[in-house]
This record gives C-alpha cells, structure tokens and sequence, in this order.
C-alpha cells in the first residue's frame, strides 16, 4: 500500500463509518489485483497507419479501399447515414443500432477521384478517400464539412485489442455540441472530454467531467452545413475539441480539431449531413425512435431521498392538494427499501404500499420507483438466489462472482450484457407493479461500486457475455446502464403489455432513448448549477435523448427562496419537470421557500399543466421524427452564428422561446431571437427578429416568446383541448401540429395540421386534410392580434 492508498483509505473508514469504510478499502484492494493479474499487460507495441491506397472493391452503396497495412469499408444508407470502418469493422454487433444495418443506398456509386484517392457520390453527400487514407465528408455542393486525417493505432507486440487515435478537421466557424451529458455545454468550449460513464461521488457543477453519460456523438455546425459523427466504439477513450480561428496567422483560417483517442474497439463511424432536425431523424432511424412516456409522466414529479415512511408520502402529497398545487408522480428512494435491497419494501416504515399506491392514483398521482443495479450478496435475499440460480451475475476472469460495495453492504452486479439476464431480471418489476408502482428510476447503474480509492467502479478485467461474444468490463462498461434499461423496459413490455413503460436513467449510451429518458443525477446547489442544468438537457437531446431534466433546486445544498424559484421556473418547461434533493439537503416543497415563492410557483405548476398537450404533441414527433423537446435557438437557422453562441435560452420545438434567469438578483434579461415575429406571451407586445432584445424578468416569471403564427394545442378551462393561436405577422402564414393523446397506450394518435393566417381584419385558422381545409377539432383562442376578429 503507498501512502497516498493509506491516507484514502483512512478518510473511506472515518467518513462513511467503520463498516461501509473498511468496505470500501478492501473493495478497492480487490479491484486492484482483480486488474493486475486479469488485465493482459500491454508490454511494447508498434504503430501503424493505413499506408497507401493498393486497390478497390465496389459494393452496395460504395464499397472498400484496401491500403498497404489496412481496408476502409464504405457504405452510404437509403437514409443518407455514411458508415465507414477501419480494418474490417462492419456495423455490427453494435449496441447503439436499434435493429439491422440500413440498407445501402444502390445509386452510391465508388468511383476514381484526383490524385490516386476514391470517392462514393450520394445524393445527400459525397465521400473522398484520399490515397492515403485521409476521408472528406462534403455537402453534394462540395462544401467539405470534415475531414478525419489518416488514423493511427498502437498494436501490442504479444497481441490484443490496439489504441488508436483519429483526427480530424472541421471550418474554423464550426462550433460542437453533444458528447452525452456535458455540463460546461450545450457548446462545448475547448478541452478534453472522457468517454467514461462515470459517477463523480459528489454534487457536480459545470467544470466537472466526465457525468454519468458520455457518448462519442458529436454535432458539429458551421456556416457550411451541420453534420452529425458517431464513433461506434464503448471503449474507454478521450475527446479533445478546439475551435478554429478566422483569419488566424498569415491571414488564413485555422481549422477546428476534434481528436479521439480510444484504449479499444474497431474504429468504425457513422456521419448523417444536413439540417438538425434531417441530422436526428437520421440518428432516430439508425439508433432507434425516443421511447413515448405516458401524459402522467409529462407532469409535475415530487421527489426526496429519504421521505422516511407512508406518512411523510401523505403529509408531502396533502400539502400538495390543500394548497391547489398540481402533482402527478411521487418518487420513492433507495429509503423505502429493507436495508437498501433493490426489489424489496420496508414494511416498518412502509406496511401497506400498495394501498398508498392506490390512494395516490384516485388523486391522480403516480408511484415512481428507484432500481438499483446491484443486488445485496446474502443469501437469503430472493434476487441473489434468484440471480445466483440463473448465474446472473459479473465473473471476474478466474470465474469468481465480482463484489463490490454499494448501499447495501457486499453486493453483486447482473451481467445485462447477456439476454437471458435481461429476461430474469425483467421480471422481477413484476414485483414493483405488485406493490402499486407505475413508474421507475435506474440509478447507480454506471456501474458504480464505492471504493476507497481508484474508480468506483467494476474492475476492469470483470467478464461479461457481450451477447455471447465475450469480453471484459473495458468494452462493457459504457454499455452497463443501456442494457439495463433494455431489461427493464423489455419486462414491463410483457408484464404491462397495454401500458407505455416509464422508465429513466442515470447512465447511458448511444441509443438509450429507445427505452427511456434520463435525468441530471446530482448536480450541485447553486447558480452554476443551475446553468449546468440546461447545458446537459440540450446537450442530450442533441445526441437523440430528448426526455430529460435536472433535480430542482439542485441535489445536495440548501437553496435561496430566489435560486429554488429561477429553477422551478426553468423546470416547468423541460420535458422531466421533477424536484429532488438529498438526504442532507433543504426540502424541496414549494411552501417551504415562502409565501411568495408558493404563489409564484403556483403560476408555473399551473403554466405546465396547461401546457401538457403541447408536451404531449412534442413527445410523439420526438418518437416519429427525432427531433428533441428542447431545442437550441439555431435550430432553424445554424447558419446564424449569434444563435450558434447561445446557451441560455432554447426553443421548446417550433412554438415557444424560453428564456430562464440563470443570474441571481435578475429582474431584466436580454434575449437573442431568431428571424421572425415573436410575443411575449406575458404582455402580448410583438418584437421582430433577428434582434437581441432587453425584457422584465420579475420574480413572478421568466420570459417566454411565442413564434408568429404558431397554434399551441394547450388545456382548456374546462379540461378539454384548445387551441391556442398567435396571430401571423403581417402577409405571412402560420401553423401547427397537434397529436391529441392523454393516455397511456401504444395507439398512435393521428397528427392534426392546422394553419393561421390573414383574410382581411380576421384571423383563418383551418385544419388541413386530403379535401382542403376545414373547421379545426377544438376551440381557438387567438392571441397577439389586438382587436382583430376571429374566423374558424
């Protein structure tokens, strides 16, 4: 043991107690030598570059270069979606494709280009190969919008999986967003970023990384074009960005660099080129559509670890109702458990769940369970023996079941990677929806395993299946949290075949959306952030997650009156609108922070609740286009580079601007708008874009714009769906879609297209059909026309 090993493992004893620390210490011994003798030693190794181009092989969609010390397969999709991969690698086996390879688009042609390089010409985009290896992704104006120079890898001499690194070049406009939850986003500024799901073990805040979910996906947009980069590898591995500068030096652009660096994995990636929302519809066809949430989950959720027992859940939910204030899921904690054992309930604390359960649904309230990922190591426990009969569980590479240290004292980990543990465990939510839960959080799931010192987490020589293919905790780990998401919903699926699953996650990887959302795990109280809240909700949606959102009030701190509401504020319109804070932390109801803030609060619970059909709008075209709630202001228009710059206001879809007050003592903000007309929709006055405009920001409120012409489907008084309608600008046109869904099933709901515009002194509002135009399906209420009349 070296001193600084002694020195943590003395502070793990003294800050979490005797037991759990000397815990912690031997599970860090533990993985230690697990690494040390199940870990290959990588000893010498030799580097190679692709060398020059020897000769070609057309096939479907382009085809494979084969140069001197390694082969460049390429293939371009019906969609679109350029794939190419080093040294044979093919699409599959990937974790982040949702079903077979595209098929490859047949009019992609392999042909001869200049100076002894190859190209494949699509509609959509052209692909240069140079002879050496160098591949240029260029718009079908011939706009180069990347080029990755030839890659590198570093072999061991006695055999194993090689390092390699790829770099590559983008405009010196470019900026790049995405790599999973960022919390320095949604632009990524300059700097390295890990590709490591990782559990910090504290409350984060923007300078943190690497999060609970990294994914190798970029967006990177510039003046050029947008484009979108997924490097198909869940090794451990780096991401180093820098931006370009224009007229750099001599008078000549500098490019922007992105530089991966991988301990693994085929070097293999997938490039879609386009508009944002033809980018993600792309990513959703390849990595699988957003799973679509029940209308319950796109309320308010009330959360706390450590509610203590079925009568503070009462007391909690009654403040609730007394005081008007809309709620609909509470969520339980790893404290409703017995001693913190994942499928099991304290029946001291909690005798008669499913009978609470039921009460809260009369109220219209849902049970939200939390899932952890590791199981108690005690027999005994129905899970362990349950788990040990089926031969559940993580082997390290002498084919000894791991153990690590989690809540619950010596615990084991589920191999999620192998399917017939996907469908044990499955199953056991039979139990949870016994006990009256509708709704469930994965948590601790990256894996996290505490230890004194070192990662916390498995050890990396653990063994995992892989789907039968066999490998060790290097490649599985960034895929642990993905495919327990996969074994959660595939259960509900059969066990609840009627319902919409509602699950979310801690920790991901590319194509968790097919299952679930997430959530921002333990960021830290305080106004940073709350600015890291934002940055990681848009920076995951631009990376095809689009249901997620922060703990409100941040997880570990107590916050001011003003900080809890700027907050509560922002969270009305994120697509997970849910309060949570630790155990240490101040409460998290919004009466505890005054009767100002309570009243405040009120107009936002009220806000979101008659927002929930345009929510609900927004979830189905997430499901069918891929297109996020939460949606950065250049959206429309990347090619404005004031928007590209702008971090602290969104678009929620194509209605609505957002600004929050992420500055503490703010009663005024500016805004960047985008081109057009945009409301306020607090006092209707009109304001044209592209401008930057200065607006109140009272306590009361944050500002909101809505776009000219837009028609919201929105809440009535009454309950019912109604249309609400900003009138046009002047000779201009509007419109809408709405999917009316308040339910919970897997039919799907057809979309209603509506259009607004100008006939004289009146507004038109129709509903487009295969006839013309006809009578909308709900009322309309028209907003931003003054004393204008109203046609339906």
């Amino acid at each position: 043991m070296n001193g600084r090993d002694l020195v943590r493992s003395v502070i793990a004893v003294g800050s979490v107690g005797a037991a759990q620390g000397v815990r912690t210490v031997r599970a860090a011994w533990r993985r230690r030598r697990a690494d040390a003798t199940g870990l290959p030693s990588r000893g010498a190794e030799r580097a190679r570059v692709p060398g020059a181009v020897q000769e070609v092989e057309p096939g479907p969609g382009g085809g494979v270069v084969r140069f001197s010390r390694s082969e460049l397969r390429i293939l371009v999709a019906v969609n679109g979606a350029v794939f190419y991969g080093w040294d044979g690698a093919e699409p599959e086996p990937s974790y982040a494709l949702a079903g077979r390879c595209p098929e490859a688009d047949p009019r992609a042609v392999l042909e001869p280009d200049k100076d002894g390089g190859w190209r494949v010409v699509a509609e959509r985009v052209t692909v240069v190969v140079s002879r050496h290896g160098a591949v240029e992704v260029r718009t079908p104006g011939g706009v180069t919008l990347r080029r990755d120079l030839p890659p590198r890898w570093w072999e061991p001499v006695g055999g194993g999986p090689a390092r390699w690194m790829q770099r590559s070049e983008v405009a010196a406009d470019a900026r790049f967003f995405g790599l999973g939850g960022r919390a320095a986003g949604p632009r990524l500024p300059d700097g390295t970023y890990r590709l490591w799901n990782t559990d910090p073990g504290y409350a984060f805040g923007p300078g943190d990384d690497p999060l609970y979910i990294t994914m190798p996906v970029q967006m990177v947009v510039s003046d050029g074009g947008t484009h979108l980069v997924f490097h198909d590898s869940s090794w451990d591995g780096t991401v180093t960005l820098r931006e370009g500068e224009e007229g750099a030096g001599s008078g000549h652009d500098r490019a922007g660099t992105s530089e991966l660096r991988m301990d693994g994995g085929p070097l293999r990636c997938w490039v879609m080129v386009g508009a944002p929302a033809r980018v993600l519809l792309a990513w959703a066809s390849l990595t699988g559509a957003p799973a679509l949430p029940p209308a319950w989950a796109l309320g308010h959720h009330h959360a706390r670890w450590e509610f203590g027992s079925e009568q503070e859940v009462r007391r909690i939910v009654a403040g609730y109702l007394e005081r008007g204030l809309p709620l609909d899921a509470v969520h339980l904690d790893i404290d409703h458990f017995d001693a913190h054992q994942v499928f099991t309930v304290d029946q001291d604390r909690f005798p008669k769940l499913p009978v609470l359960a039921e009460e809260l649904r009369r109220d219209g309230i849902r049970l939200v369970s939390i899932v952890d990922a590791a199981v108690k190591a005690l027999p005994g426990n129905a899970v362990y023996d349950g788990g040990t009969a089926e031969d559940a569980f993580v082997r390290d590479a002498s084919g000894q079941v791991v153990q690590g240290v989690v809540w619950p004292g010596d615990a084991v980990f589920p191999d999620f990677t192998h399917a017939r543990v996907r469908e044990w465990w499955g199953g056991l939510y039979e139990e949870r929806l016994a006990q009256g839960f509708s709704g469930f959080w994965h948590d601790m799931n990256e894996p996290t395993s505490f230890t004194a010192f070192g990662e916390s987490t498995l050890p990396r020589s653990a063994w995992h299946s892989l789907e039968g293919r066999g490998g060790d905790h290097r490649e599985a780990h960034n895929v642990y949290a993905l495919c327990m998401a996969r074994a959660g919903f595939e259960g509900l699926r059969k066990l609840t075949p009627q319902e919409r699953p509602f699950l979310f996650s801690r920790s991901g990887w590319a194509g968790m959306q097919r299952y679930g959302g997430t959530w921002s795990g333990d960021v830290a109280t305080g106004w940073p952030g709350l600015r890291a809240s934002l940055a990681l909700v848009m920076g995951l949606g631009l990376c095809g997650v689009p249901y997620s959102g922060p703990d409100i009030g941040g997880f570990d701190g107590a916050p001011s009156p003003e900080l809890f509401l700027r907050w509560f504020q922002l969270g009305a319109y994120l697509p997970l609108f849910r309060t949570h804070a630790s155990l240490r932390a101040g409460r998290r109801e919004p009466w505890e922070f005054g009767a100002e803030v309570l009243k405040h609060a009120r107009v936002a619970l009220v806000e979101r609740r008659r927002l929930l059909p345009y929510f609900m709008t927004l979830a189905h075209l997430a499901r069918r286009t891929g297109a996020p709630y939460v949606r950065p202001l250049w959206w429309a228009a990347p090619e404005e580079r004031a928007l590209r710059d702008c971090g602290d206001a969104f678009l929620l879809g194509d209605c609505l601007l957002v600004a929050p007050v992420l500055d503490p003592g703010a009663d005024r903000r500016a805004v960047q708008l985008p081109r057009g007309r945009w409301y306020d929709t607090a006092t209707e006055r009109a304001y044209e874009g592209p401008a930057q405009v200065l607006v109140d920001a009272p306590l009361s409120r944050i500002p909101v714009f809505a776009r000219a012409g837009a028609v919201l489907p929105v809440r009535g008084e009454d309950g019912g769906l109604e249309l609400e309608v900003w009138a046009p600008a002047p000779g201009r046109t509007g419109g809408g879609l709405v999917v009316p869904d308040g339910g919970e099933g897997w039919d799907e709901p057809e979309i209603e297209r509506y259009t607004a515009r100008w006939m004289g002194s009146r507004v038109v509002v129709e509903r487009e059909g295969e006839n013309g135009g006809g009578e909308p399906s709900h009322p309309v209420r028209v907003r931003g026309a003054g004393n204008a009349e109203v046609q339906m």
